[in-house]
């Protein structure tokens, strides 16, 4: 299958362009934003605690999201995988509408967004971080789109029916060369299983389980099913230029998402086996228990 001829800008305004990565992270932003909001009003979704913010509190925390996913985004991209450009290229940093965003800064950057948020507005963290991963695959889903849209993250090459020969003039134009034969869309493997599929468990994970209850269980159930996928699909994702030999054939997506795995159990197995308000803890003896 031949790659099509995407043009990555939407509309040239003069020397204004609106591409569609930009769009994708803002499409991805107000969607999770208004989904968040969304279950703050549902009052089946909180039969044991009360929400974990207002939604004015959370109209004020869209900034801090959207700063962290920019700047950690943007730094962890240039940290993880491209530390050459700090000292070669510097000006690169900030040239955030070329693409080259990483989700583990991004993520890293949401964490201390909503830390420092829940510190001054006294909230609880981990139910903040379990209504900021339910809104996640979003921008996850579109975020992936536009990998696919601009030619960029492809997979390895395969013989698979639909595999992609990912050559246009943009790729050209901005790789120099086209990536030799035909390739897995390994961009659209990670919308379908980081933006839909996760969205489906988290969504019966809020609605259905009712781990809304509960403090860190969405959010464990997000970063284990996250770092699963992305490990899973680096077996089929082309590793990033310079960084294909690393130790025990990983890949640097493998290296960052292992420990989100980890972190992710252990949230899940702490709320989880944490009591319900009014549940009695088995650790704790009830009033009769020593009659």
């Amino acid at each position: 299958m031949q790659f099509p001829e995407f043009n990555p800008v939407l509309v040239q305004i003069g020397p204004v362009a609106i591409r569609w990565y930009a769009l994708a992270y803002v499409a991805g932003i107000m969607l999770g934003w208004r989904y968040a909001v969304g279950m703050l009003k549902n009052t089946r979704l909180w039969t044991l605690r009360p929400p974990p913010a207002t939604t004015d509190q959370l109209d004020d925390l869209i900034l801090w999201v959207t700063l962290g996913i920019i700047v950690g985004g943007r730094l962890g991209h240039v940290l993880f995988y491209t530390p050459q450009v700090i000292w070669t290229d510097p000006v690169q940093i900030v040239r955030i509408w070329e693409g080259g965003m990483s989700f583990h800064g991004g993520a890293l950057g949401v964490l201390i967004a909503l830390a420092i948020f829940a510190w001054r507005n006294k909230l609880d963290l981990l139910r903040l971080g379990d209504i900021a991963a339910a809104s996640a695959p979003f921008g996850l889903f579109f975020g992936r789109i536009a990998n696919f849209i601009n030619g960029e993250l492809w997979g390895r090459t395969t013989d698979v029916p639909w595999a992609v020969n990912f050559c246009n003039r943009h790729i050209m134009e901005t790789h120099g060369a086209c990536p030799a034969g035909n390739r897995h869309p390994s961009q659209l493997y990670e919308a379908a299983l980081e933006g839909v599929v996760i969205f489906i468990v988290l969504r019966w994970a809020t609605h259905q389980a009712k781990y809304t209850n509960r403090r860190g269980v969405v959010m464990g159930l997000f970063m284990l099913l996250y770092g699963v996928f992305r490990v899973s699909l680096e077996n089929v994702r082309e590793p990033d230029a310079g960084l294909d030999n690393l130790p025990l054939g990983l890949t640097m997506g493998m290296i960052l998402s292992i420990p989100m795995i980890l972190a992710g159990l252990y949230f899940a197995w702490r709320g989880l086996r944490e009591p319900l308000p009014g549940e009695v803890s088995a650790a704790e003896p009830s009033p009769a228990a020593g009659r």
